[in-house]
């Protein structure tokens, strides 16, 4: 034999060997798309399981039929997660709400965030199984199983969102305001997905006929095109935490809603206490009025939530608190509730000294609150509940507090931000050291003539233009409530004077806003983000481009089987498969 045969022969039997490191590779790989195929589809048999084929689309076109389903389960739960997930700050309301309802207090609120990132979790694995498979070359089945659960994600999405938009519409408020935080996150997590999603479509953009049902355009122009979208958007984002440097006010005041609720049993003199200890800088309560007279914190229209009315007079449990006398209202309980049925989700444990302190407490006067707040130095609001009808302060009301206020408590006037409207010219006569207060925004003209020098607003209506026009005019604004620390950075960067707030110990130790840029760093982050984006797509494509058209090894042959899994058990395959494979003939040996 010559040595022209004996070089061909050791190069065929290289070739052969490289053939076989491809086989054991594909092998190998054999578990992986074993237990994606088992989980996606129950299909864990190697026989139940089929390649694409070059040409072909992943999946039938029964099984493409479902996929519009798949997708907007995927959009209504992540919505719903993320609308419910910025929520945190409004939890204690909506238990509050479910509570006035039902009669029973329970954390509500939690059980739906923990349902919306359950339902969106399941089916971001599924779509992430899905990519996986894709990327494999296998056809994609769902099992049926699955589809009733996408199904029932779908459903259950949709109308958590719809009782939300009807019985809770302002909600969709605090989405729009999370945004302005969020959105430039949004924009990278966005760009990642894309750059993940790049991975088929390139595959399938190379792979699917020119001429079919679904060409190549057909995968490539929307995917592009939301691309684009992605890169441009920021051009339409807006936040207040985006400004030039050194233009940023001072931290907002803190205000203790109720005192320090999530710390001690709302509005009782540890509530307040701690609100002093924990950096305060003033008190927000509500006060309603005993029938003899007695001026007392309670928030809720009833003593049944935060008092051991049940335990002592369980008939009338549901009686109006201002029905009662002070000598009754005097030895009820108002802290063990607090640890019966827990207000907040996120509160903080307390030492056996702080649980033994709340639950001694007991009603607290007014007198007595107003006292405290004038020896600390801090700020007061409330919200002064009319008695009912047949209450013998029905129209007395106002006097009364007045009287206390300023005769028995001696509290500086200055430290009284008066919110109360009804008889507002009768106390300004009566008490013309308050800062009177207003509830809701009003032309400038109206708040000048009722000498407002400060606005208690919702955190909803927060405005960035408006608060720097009241403040032009000498006037701060006051948002409530804010307990999360993004909503507190965007209030600092609107410019909010004080927000009120559950969260005293948590917000005080913020020293700057969680999210705050200048705009040529913002735009250097954004351009940076998408060139890198955008090549990183563009080389995921060109892998693909060069594995689907690359050069065969011999002329005239091609490698596209390899590419497409001609094999479908380890070890065996067309005779005519493992010969492109391998680019040899048998016949030469």
């Amino acid at each position: 034999m010559d040595s022209g045969a004996i070089v061909i022969k050791k190069c065929r039997l290289r070739r052969l060997k490289v053939a076989r490191q491809r086989l054991l590779q594909r092998y190998k790989h054999q578990p992986l798309v074993s237990c994606l195929a088992g989980l996606y589809g129950c299909r864990w048999r190697r026989y139940q399981r089929q390649k694409v084929e070059r040409g072909e689309w992943c999946c039938s076109k029964r099984e493409c039929a479902f996929y519009p389903v798949f997708a907007a389960a995927l959009c209504f739960s992540f919505v719903f997660l993320y609308l419910w997930e910025e929520g945190r700050n409004d939890y204690n309301n909506f238990d509050w709400f479910s509570y006035s309802n039902l009669g029973v207090w329970f954390l509500w609120s939690i059980v739906l965030l923990v349902m919306a990132a359950l339902s969106f979790s399941y089916i971001l694995l599924l779509l992430i199984l899905a990519v996986c498979l894709v990327s494999e070359g296998q056809q994609l089945y769902l099992h049926c199983g699955h589809k009733v659960g996408t199904v029932f994600v779908l459903i259950f999405s949709v109308a958590a969102l719809t009782g939300i938009t009807i019985m809770w519409t302002v909600q969709w408020q605090t989405f729009v305001l999370s945004m302005q935080v969020t959105a430039p996150f949004m924009h990278l997590a966005a760009l990642l997905f894309m750059v993940l999603l790049s991975w088929p479509v390139a595959l399938y953009t190379f792979r699917l006929k020119k001429k079919g049902t679904l060409t190549p355009v057909m995968v490539l122009v929307p995917y592009l095109v939301l691309l684009l979208f992605l890169f441009f958007i920021p051009l339409g984002m807006y936040s207040p935490c985006i400004r030039e440097e050194g233009t940023l006010g001072p931290k907002p005041a803190l205000i203790g809603h109720r005192g320090a609720p999530m710390v001690a049993p709302e509005n009782t003199h540890m509530s307040f206490v701690k609100t002093v200890e924990h950096g305060g800088d003033g008190f927000e309560t509500d006060v309603a009025i005993s029938f003899d007279g007695v001026p007392f914190l309670m928030h809720d229209r009833t003593l049944a939530r935060t008092t051991n009315i049940w335990e002592v007079r369980p008939a009338d449990a549901n009686s109006d608190a201002a029905m009662f006398t002070w000598d009754v209202l005097s030895t009820l309980n108002s802290g063990k509730w607090f640890f019966k049925n827990k207000p907040f989700y996120n509160m903080p444990t307390l030492s056996h000294g702080d649980r033994k302190w709340a639950e001694e407490q007991t009603v607290y006067q007014l007198r007595d609150f107003l006292k405290l707040a004038d020896r600390e130095n801090k700020l007061v609001i409330f919200d002064l509940y009319r008695p009912p009808k047949q209450h013998p302060y029905r129209d007395l009301w106002i006097d009364r507090i007045l009287e206390v206020v300023l005769n028995e408590s001696r509290i500086k006037p200055h430290l009284v931000l008066w919110l109360q409207n009804i008889q507002r010219s009768h106390v300004l006569a009566t008490a013309p050291g308050f800062q009177q207060t207003y509830s809701n925004k009003a032309s400038l003209e109206e708040l000048q003539s009722n000498k407002i020098v400060k606005l208690n607003l919702s955190y909803r209506e927060m405005s960035a233009k408006d608060v720097w026009m009241y403040a032009e005019n000498n006037i701060t604004t006051n948002f409530y409530v804010v307990n999360e620390p993004w909503l507190f950075s965007l209030a600092w960067c609107v410019g909010a004077h004080s927000v009120t707030t559950n969260a005293v110990h948590t917000l005080k130790g913020i020293t700057k806003p969680i999210f705050l840029m200048t705009p040529r760093d913002y735009r250097i982050m954004w351009v940076l983000t998408d060139v890198l984006s955008g090549i990183l797509i563009s080389l995921v494509f060109l892998l693909h481009w060069w594995r689907e058209k690359g050069t065969p090894c011999v002329p005239g042959r091609s490698t596209d089987s390899i590419a497409s899994g001609s094999f479908s058990t380890f070890g065996t395959g067309s005779e005519n498969s493992l010969k492109k494979l391998l680019c040899i003939d048998y016949g030469t040996f």
